[in-house]
């Protein structure tokens, strides 16, 4: 691979890649940026929970606010890199601000396809195509990589349908902010390459295969054994996402008085090394704000080493031989290690944390169930449609509702089209759409 091709401004097109666009104020990647910002689906995020369900008092992390500190830290990395990289390639003109848009814009998205209740909202669609029994029904409508698809639902491929969208408003990104944004570069039935973090799970459905490898080839992505290796600034946008969920989540479990503040301040004083400097701490007079004090020169000091480690595997990178978490091989590890570990003990497997999950199950379960059976029995099987499926039918969004319309769709992509409604949801719109459904007094 060669930078001139991976950062080359041009905008995804079905069919065929469009030229850049000239912007004498913002670049082709800042636009990227100000078009995912003021998108339907990531102005959702705020209403999505990071980890913890919202508290009546005090804050903690939802999506959209972690998503914005992700594309801080990831324009950081992506500056840093950019600054050294030009200097290495004069004979490019690679831009520093270029690089460091394309690693914000793709990191500001980064959670833009995950359902609400996080990684239980997840669990809980993939269980209903795997263990519910209507939904067996399904199976013999389509071939065996849509059903896994279906039995496997990922945030990260669901994102990149959003992404990717033609119709209405379309983002029409730039194929490099794509591609950075693009975590597993593979689809669900090919098998992962043993040992490589990028084949731990797939990045698009079968709907987008063969939009994702017309992206690959028109840049130039090394192919593998049926997928291909990341773009090089894909393990900037996931090392802002390690940084900021390793710091962000410890120290929200501080506020949240489930981690002490002494066990808190040693870990990140650990990260800092020969640069804590614990008198000068002690002037603030609140415990918060001194956590709060740590943790940005934490992630200061973790910029600063994942982008050595970045430039300093620069060839391995674009020869697609390096493939494991940034934040894995650099000096700090064995403390992020110890951070995620404890995260894991203390705040993952927390009554609050639990409990969400829990809902969530419930709640997704039951929305994916009703809204998949009334499709099905509406477009597939009109013989069994009842009262109720044409009610339920028209609960689904009015663009919903016409693409499940169009002549000669098939069940695999109406129950995409379900999915999408479900995923986008925010945690209230589908615990509200629960309690209608299922006859629950709202409270």
């Amino acid at each position: 691979m060669d930078w001139q091709n991976l950062l080359n401004p041009i905008r995804f097109k079905a069919g065929s890649p469009m030229d850049a666009a000239s912007a004498e104020l913002r670049s082709d990647f800042e636009r990227d940026y100000d078009r995912i910002i003021f998108s339907g689906p990531f102005r959702r995020l705020q209403d999505k929970t990071q980890v913890f369900p919202l508290p009546e008092e005090g804050f903690v992390h939802n999506r959209l606010t972690h998503s914005l500190e992700v594309a801080s830290v990831a324009r950081s990395l992506g500056r840093n890199v950019g600054k050294e990289l030009s200097s290495r390639h004069p004979d490019l003109q690679i831009n520093a601000t270029d690089v460091g848009a394309i690693t914000s814009a793709a990191a500001l998205c980064h959670d833009i396809g995950n359902p609400p209740f996080g990684h239980a909202g997840e669990e809980a669609i993939s269980d209903f195509f795997k263990h519910d029994i209507a939904a067996q029904e399904f199976r013999g409508y389509m071939n065996d990589a849509e059903w896994t698809d279906l039995t496997k639902f990922e945030g990260n491929a669901q994102g990149f349908r959003l992404l990717m969208r033609e119709e209405g408003q379309g983002l029409r990104l730039t194929i490099p902010t794509l591609a950075a944004f693009s975590k597993y570069p593979k689809p669900v039935n090919i098998q992962g390459i043993e040992g490589r973090k990028s084949q731990k799970k797939y990045g698009f459905f079968q709907t987008e295969k063969e939009a994702f490898t017309q992206l690959a080839n028109s840049i130039g992505l090394l192919e593998l054994e049926g997928s291909w290796v990341r773009h090089p600034l894909t393990f900037l946008v996931e090392a802002a996402d390690d940084i900021c969920y390793y710091l962000m989540d410890l120290e929200d479990g501080f506020n949240m008085g489930l981690i002490s503040y002494e066990i808190t301040r040693d870990l990140m004083a650990a990260l800092l090394k020969e640069d804590y400097r614990p008198a000068k701490l002690d002037q603030y007079p609140s415990i918060k704000e001194r956590i709060g004090v740590l943790r940005a020169l934490a992630i200061s000091k973790l910029i600063e080493e994942c982008s050595n480690k970045f430039l300093e595997l620069e060839n391995e990178l674009l020869e697609g031989t390096f493939d494991q978490a940034l934040t894995d091989v650099i000096p700090s590890a064995d403390i992020l290690k110890k951070i995620s570990k404890l995260s894991v003990e203390e705040i993952y497997r927390s009554k609050p944390v639990l409990g969400r999950e829990a809902s969530g199950f419930e709640v997704l379960s039951g929305l994916i169930s009703r809204f998949s059976r009334a499709v099905f029995h509406k477009q597939f099987a009109p013989d069994r449609l009842h009262a109720q499926d044409k009610v339920i039918f028209r609960l689904l969004p009015e663009n919903a509702k016409w693409q499940l319309e169009q002549e000669n769709i098939n069940l695999y992509s109406a129950l995409r089209i379900v999915i999408d409604v479900v995923s986008g949801m925010t945690d209230k719109e589908a615990l509200i759409r629960f309690r209608t459904i299922f006859g629950i007094p709202l409270r």
